[in-house]
Parts: structure tokens; sequence; C-alpha cells
């Protein structure tokens, strides 16, 4: 009987699965060379890859000659199950010349049309050190005796598709994570924002209206008076004014920090724009790119920078800082950098006398939060800073291909 692969074509078969699994980093697009190579190679009729999937307890479809490449992606098997699942848990070759339907191990997947087929080699794809990948079938027509030959030359086929293979499982299992990681992302920075916007309005329609309404009963107030307390009563009603004042101020103030409605008009770089508007007590320099971002990247961006200048105010007495934002090679930057007194990095407490001698606390940077909001999108906080000596505040957030597509 003829063997699987004539003697002077098994170095031109190795060639072509150097080739097949050189196709790239994904799965399915290697598989699929990887079985058109082999049922060319060995004259075969079909070809079927099955990997494990990522619970190590059933075999998937990745790759298959047409037509039945349609069926990839579909076609799953418990190990144990139908012939590749029993290869893939006795780690054993099976031979089945004719009359497959006799084997107790066979169970027909219609899809596959088993039944057009008469003889089968079925053997397990391993990596050094004996760690299953899949398993690997071809099949033929016409009745074919397998030899011995013939199935350790598969196995050395397979455990050369193995290593490609596995390498582009780990591939698949990395981005499902990185994606798993997008998706979580977002939906913790959508959730954030949404719980803002209800602060905001509640905010809005309760305790701002409530201001409003107390300064137009103030005013009732001050013109009822009696002429004889007039007076004092003047001076209380303009103080209880003077405070419902400040108080609706920073009513407003709230509403906008919790709800930035610039982001969705301007971008990002025009919503940092408008929130140096609000820092009039610092000489502060602008450098913004007017790169887009994804929503819940640039939401991130713009709390950290908000954080940020809120403690150049608060913390740092600076009377210069910088706002800078750029993207290049796929990294977005954010840096907000001042002159004020910076603090110990090491350190938790304030100390000095005058506004320059003093040392900020570290923990008024708000570094837990924004380092969180960095780590959420992926992305990484630094924070310099000395005595004297200023604080510049750096995230990078690296733009992977998903991001940039």
């Amino acid at each position: 009987m003829r063997g699987l692969v004539e003697p002077d074509r098994e170095v031109a078969l190795l060639l072509d699965i150097v080739a097949a699994t050189s196709s790239g980093p994904g799965l399915e697009v290697m598989a699929a060379a990887a079985a058109r190579m082999i049922t060319a190679a060995t004259a075969s009729d079909v070809c079927f890859v099955h990997v494990l999937d990522d619970t190590d307890r059933s075999l998937t479809l990745v790759g298959a000659t047409p037509p039945f490449d349609e069926q990839v992606g579909r076609i799953r098997l418990p190990l144990g199950s139908g012939v590749s699942g029993w290869v893939a848990s006795h780690r054993q070759p099976v031979v089945i010349t004719d009359n497959k339907e006799a084997d107790p191990r066979y169970v027909p997947i219609g899809s596959l049309r088993g039944s057009d087929f008469t003889s089968m080699a079925s053997v397990p794809m391993e990596t050094e050190p004996g760690g299953l990948v899949g398993v690997l079938n071809v099949h033929t027509v016409q009745q074919r005796n397998f030899t011995a030959r013939d199935v350790e030359l598969l196995l050395v086929i397979g455990r050369l598709i193995a290593g490609a293979l596995h390498q582009g499982r780990l591939h698949r299992q990395l981005m499902a994570r990185e994606r798993a990681h997008e998706n979580f992302a977002e939906q913790v920075i959508e959730a954030q924002e949404v719980e803002r916007r209800r602060l905001a309005g509640d905010i809005h329609d309760g305790i701002s209206q409530r201001l409003v309404t107390l300064t137009y009963r103030l005013d009732a107030a001050a013109r009822a008076v009696d002429e004889e307390n007039s007076a004092e009563a003047a001076e209380q009603i303009a103080k209880s004014r003077e405070m419902v004042g400040l108080t609706l101020e920073e009513a407003r103030s709230a509403i906008s920090g919790l709800r930035p409605p610039v982001l969705e008009d301007l971008g990002l770089a025009g919503g940092l724009a408008s929130l140096a508007t609000s820092i009039p007590q610092v000489d502060l320099k602008l450098e913004l790119a007017d790169d887009r971002l994804p929503e819940h990247i640039e939401v991130a961006l713009y709390r950290i920078a908000q954080e940020c200048l809120q403690n150049v105010v608060k913390h740092s007495h600076a009377s210069v800082a910088s706002l800078r934002f750029s993207v290049c090679d796929h990294v977005a930057r954010l840096e907000v950098a001042d002159d004020g007194i910076g603090f110990d990095t090491g350190q938790s407490t304030v100390s000095g006398d005058g506004p320059r001698d003093r040392v900020a606390k570290p923990a008024g940077y708000g570094m837990l939060s924004m380092t969180e909001r960095a780590e959420l999108v992926g992305g990484q906080l630094s924070i310099q800073s000395s005595p004297a000596s200023g604080t510049t505040v750096s995230v990078k957030v690296p733009l992977n291909a998903a991001l940039r597509a």
C-alpha cells in the first residue's frame, strides 16, 4: 500500500509546515493554513484541526479544509466524546480503516458528513513536555491503510504544529483578557459617570432650588420687617443672603464638577481648556493636542486633571502651573506641573510656618484615587515632588490596536 506521504515529499512537507505556522498569530488563520497544507501533502480528502478551549475540558474545531471551514468555531467536543475526544483524553493515536460506525468511540457529527469518508487517522498534538494542545484528523473517501510510519509522521506534524497553535491560543487568551479589561473599564467609568449625573441632578433639583426659594423668602422678609428692628433685622437678613449666595455658588460648582458636558461637545482638549478657565488663582499654561480618544479614557484623564488642578489650588500654594496633553507613538500622555511647595512623597504630615515653608500632605493629592483611575484604563500614574520644588503628576495610557481601530 502507498504511504501517507511519498519519501521525497517529506522535506518539502516540513517546509510547508513552517510556512503554515508562520501565517500569523490568529489561531483560526494558522489552523486553516495547516489543514490545507496537510490535505494537499498527504493526498487526503479533508483535514480537521481541533484545539483545546480555554477551560481545557473540550475541543473546538479551529481549522478545516473547504467546505467544512464554515463549521469552524461551531463544532465542540467534550474530552472523551467521539474519536477526537478519546484521542485527547488518552494521548494516543487512532486509525480506522473502514466501518467507522462499528467503533464504539465514533460519534457521527452531521455537519461534518462523516459517512462520506471511509478511513481516518487521528493523532494528538502535543508540546514539550507533554502539554496537549489539540487533535489532528485526516480523512479519505477511499479506503486507506495507514501504516505505523504514516501515524508517526502525523504525530511529528502534530508536534510541529502544536507549538505554533499553543502560541496562537495564548495570544487569543491575552486578547480576550484585554477586551474584557477594556469592557470592564468602560462599564466602571460609565457607572461612575451615571452616578455623578444623578448626584448633579439631585443637587440641582433639590438643594439649589431650595436655596433659590430661600433667597426669595429672605427678600420678602426684608420688605416685611418692622421699622423698630429694621436695622438689626436687615443686617441679619443680609448676612443670611450672603451665606445663601455662597452656598448656591458651591452647589453650582459641585454640579459642574460632577458632570462635564464639555467632553461630549469639545473632546478632551476642549474639556481641559474649559477646566483651566475655572482656575483663576494660578497662572496656568496649556499645551493640548486636539486628539480624540475612546470616551472612557477621555473621562478618566479629565477626572485626573480635575483632581490635580484642585490640589494645585488647595495645597500647592503655586503661582504658575502647566497642563499638557499629547498623543505620540500610540500613547496618551497627561501632565500637570506646578511651582508650589511640593511634598516629601514618603511623608504624611504638614510642617512649617509660612506658606513657602510648608510641606503638603501626599494624601492631599488624592494619589490613590488618581492611580486607580489611571490603572482602570490600563495606564500608569507617577508623581514627582520634593519640598519647595513643586509637583509634577504624569499619566501614560497605552492605546492598543483595539482602541486605535
